[in-house]
């Protein structure tokens, strides 16, 4: 970073008129280049998009691939086919072959941000003078393109989704997700041949609305005006409407507004989260210590942190307290268990505590967040904190840190491990430096490897120094399906590609994120100078009074009435205001299991009659160990005929026992890797006197794959578990007076600049 300012301050010396792009590592070095007109701070930008990970799965795939430029890329699926030695035929009615997935998910991944002036376009300019959701809706319904902000032409500010209260303008920058730009798009010509015949197209009312424009919103004005009122935040999130009077008639929509009216803006405020906040709280709550307020952090550990409205705690915690693992004079909790979380963890692995961290934590405290769903942060460093740091995290609810390292059993356990929703683990900075370069993961991926073992089902998401290392995620050295990828992936290389990691199922899972990765994103900005404001906006990095915020919402089968996105899409914009752009999927993997994960029972080896196998094994694997035998079964096999011919020449027990003799080799017969495992972690709880209880439950292991689909067609089907990506407008821009100002806020009664001179 010091190298980066000093070229940058000879440069702006040398030519000051030259637009400068700068990109650096640490965020307290910011404020040295504010005179630049374009900084990426990596890892401010990092550790946001780590957090919202945690609650909006694989985000970091999702802005990965909207800030690179594809064709929408899609594997040669014949050589596919040839390389996983599979034959089966593609059903067009399901979506579990590995073929589909990787085709909608490849052609998805074309998707990008794109601006247009209103007035130019023929996606958005008969919208002038209609609401932001109603333009985004029918744009969608009419050209598949997903409107997502605009800017005003006096203003800098780039507002997402600003809701049903704004109203379209002619100088508006639209700002919109689609395949490619609408000036190189098929209904740009169309456009010029219908301007040709416009007078006879046209319809001479008071609306002056085109005919195609009518025919495209009938199917919407004919729907019945049902359920216009918006959801509560307990009740589920698409309501069923009421039936018609129409037997077998298909549940209705209500339309979206042209313009809100008052009274419905009123009853959807839907995220001042009334039943949650504003009331009364409970004696549980008091008991407990939940009574949170809204505010400014009073405290940032470094200089040009953008300021964000955030659940506070009224009083700051004293530093003791935050230890989780350390009873002291204020409590005497020493595990996470003892805390009695009604939420999952949210634990992240770091070496040390840097001024990066703090932007992990701030949006998952973000005001829009509803209290109810905060989970507790436990930060495992391998270093203690500084002071410094500890004063800024102080103010945020159920935040803890331990010092501890990932690769010690019994510390992933004390700092709560089996109640943990998600791991995430960051790139060490002292690995960065290795001799061999890509050996700089090495150490990380094998502790990961470690903790899939141990928690199968544990939801890690790990960060890497190269992306190409990903491969090595979650390894099984003879599933075919991963070599498959792996040999499509080098020739997406030779092709040039710069995304030829994109179907490797870690990456497109959202499991694995490199740094790396938003290089292309300062490119972009010499084109599209708003992509950085547009993706700091998404991750939370920025807050712009009026602007929304990206959240998603899971797809139950309550909700599965709406069937497809379009409807969806339709029912969110006229209800709640959102404005979805993306589905993330997860899918049974029916792919061959890798074997070190089989175990064979003594029933299905009795049952079991391949001779054939077993006369070529004879020869091979002679002199094998026993840690070998869980790597393959049919060494398995052959230990259990020992065992059995064995316990034939033994002399005979009578009675309890040879039945207990008996039980017993049975239950070592059946031992698999699994058990062995869980045995382990087990035994390490009780010593720690922790209980065992609940791991159990973290060992439902299945094999799926998960993907996203980002801006689907409008006929896409939605599933059941879904989740589905939403910006949503801010809370505040419907309820004036809510958020006070910096100077205003409780904890805050100085301005930003003061405070920055005081912090120099």
């Amino acid at each position: 970073d010091h190298q980066t300012i000093l070229r940058a301050w000879a440069v702006k010396d040398f030519a000051p008129n030259c637009p400068l792009y700068v990109q650096i590592l640490k965020p307290e070095n910011k404020f040295h280049i504010k005179f630049a007109d374009h900084v990426v701070c990596e890892e401010e930008f990092k550790y946001a998009m780590l957090a919202l990970n945690c609650i909006c799965p694989a985000t970091s795939t999702l802005i990965t691939l909207l800030v690179h430029t594809s064709r929408g890329q899609t594997a040669p699926w014949e050589a596919f086919r040839q390389l996983t030695g599979t034959k089966q035929t593609l059903n067009r009615d399901s979506q579990q072959s590995p073929e589909q997935w990787q085709k909608m998910y490849g052609r998805c991944s074309g998707n990008e941000v794109y601006h247009i002036n209103l007035e130019d376009s023929t996606f958005f300019a008969e919208y002038e003078g209609k609401s932001f959701t109603y333009a985004s809706f029918h744009a969608h319904k009419k050209f598949g393109v997903c409107l997502i902000g605009v800017r005003k032409e006096d203003n800098k500010n780039i507002l997402l989704n600003p809701g049903p209260r704004y109203i379209m303008s002619s100088t508006d920058i639209c700002f919109y997700i689609n395949i490619t730009k609408e000036e190189n798009s098929a209904f740009k010509k169309q456009e010029k041949q219908r301007k040709k015949h416009e007078s006879k197209l046209s319809y001479h009312g008071a609306s002056r609305l085109p005919v195609h424009s009518i025919i495209a919103s009938m199917g919407t004005v004919a729907i019945d005006l049902q359920d216009t009122g918006c959801r509560t935040s307990s009740g589920p999130t698409l309501g069923l409407p009421s039936e018609g009077s129409k037997e077998g008639r298909r549940p209705s929509i209500a339309p979206v507004l042209e313009v809100a009216d008052s009274s419905s803006l009123q009853t959807c405020d839907l995220l001042s989260d009334q039943s949650e906040d504003e009331t009364t709280p409970s004696d549980d709550e008091v008991s407990a210590g939940l009574e949170y307020a809204k505010g400014y952090p009073p405290y940032s550990p470094y200089i040009g942190s953008s300021p964000t409205f955030c659940h506070l705690l009224h009083e700051k915690v004293p530093f003791c307290c935050l230890r989780l693992d350390k009873g002291c004079q204020h409590n005497y909790y020493e595990d996470a268990k003892a805390y009695g979380f009604k939420n999952k963890l949210i634990i992240v692995a770091a070496e040390t505590a840097g001024n990066g961290l703090y932007n992990f934590i701030v949006p998952l405290r973000a005001y829009y967040r509803p209290k109810k769903e905060l989970n507790p942060i436990v930060l495992l460093l391998d270093n203690p904190p500084d002071m410094h740091f500890l004063d800024a995290i102080c103010w945020f609810p159920m935040v803890y840190y331990m010092v501890g390292s990932i690769d010690n059993l019994d510390d992933l356990l004390r700092c709560g491990v089996t109640f943990a929703a998600n791991m995430v683990v960051v790139d060490k900075e002292s690995t960065m430096s290795a001799e061999e370069d890509y050996m700089a993961d090495a150490k990380t991926i094998v502790n990961v490897q470690t903790l899939f073992r141990l928690f199968s089902s544990l939801s890690i998401i790990t960060e890497l120094t190269h992306p190409a290392n990903m491969r090595f995620m979650q390894f099984r050295a003879k599933d075919c399906y991963s070599l498959a990828l792996s040999k499509l992936e080098k020739k997406e290389r030779e092709k040039g590609s710069n995304l030829a990691f994109m179907f490797r199922l870690p990456f497109a899972a959202g499991r694995v994120f490199s740094i790396s990765m938003l290089d292309t994103l300062l490119y972009q900005s010499f084109v599209k100078d708003y992509m950085i404001s547009i993706t700091r906006l998404l991750l939370g990095l920025d807050t712009t009074p009026g602007s929304g915020f990206l959240c998603s919402m899971k797809i139950t089968e309550e909700d599965l009435w709406i069937r497809t996105y379009a409807r969806l899409y339709q029912k969110l914009c006229s209800s709640t205001g959102d404005i979805p752009i993306g589905v993330y999927r997860t899918e049974s993997q029916k792919l061959t299991t890798s074997e070190s994960q089989i175990s064979i029972s003594v029933e299905e080896w009795e049952d079991t009659k391949d001779t054939k196998e077993q006369i070529s094994y004879r020869g091979n694997h002679r002199n094998s160990t026993s840690s070998d035998q869980s790597d393959h079964p049919l060494l398995r096999r052959k230990s259990m005929q020992w065992a059995r011919r064995l316990s034939r020449r033994v002399p005979r027990h009578s009675g309890k026992t040879a039945e207990k003799i008996n039980q017993q080799r049975m239950n070592l017969y059946r031992r698999s890797e699994r058990q062995e495992l869980a045995e382990l972690v087990k035994n390490r709880m009780k010593h720690l006197g922790l209980s065992p209880a609940g791991y159990d439950e973290m060992n439902d292991h299945q094999n799926t794959l998960s993907y996203i689909l980002i801006n689907p067609s409008p006929d896409t089907r939605l599933e059941l578990n879904d989740i589905v990506y939403l910006i949503r407008p801010d809370p505040l821009a419907y309820v004036p007076n809510t958020a006070p100002s910096r100077k205003d806020s409780f904890c805050n009664t100085v301005g930003q600049d003061t405070r920055e001179e005081t912090q120099l």
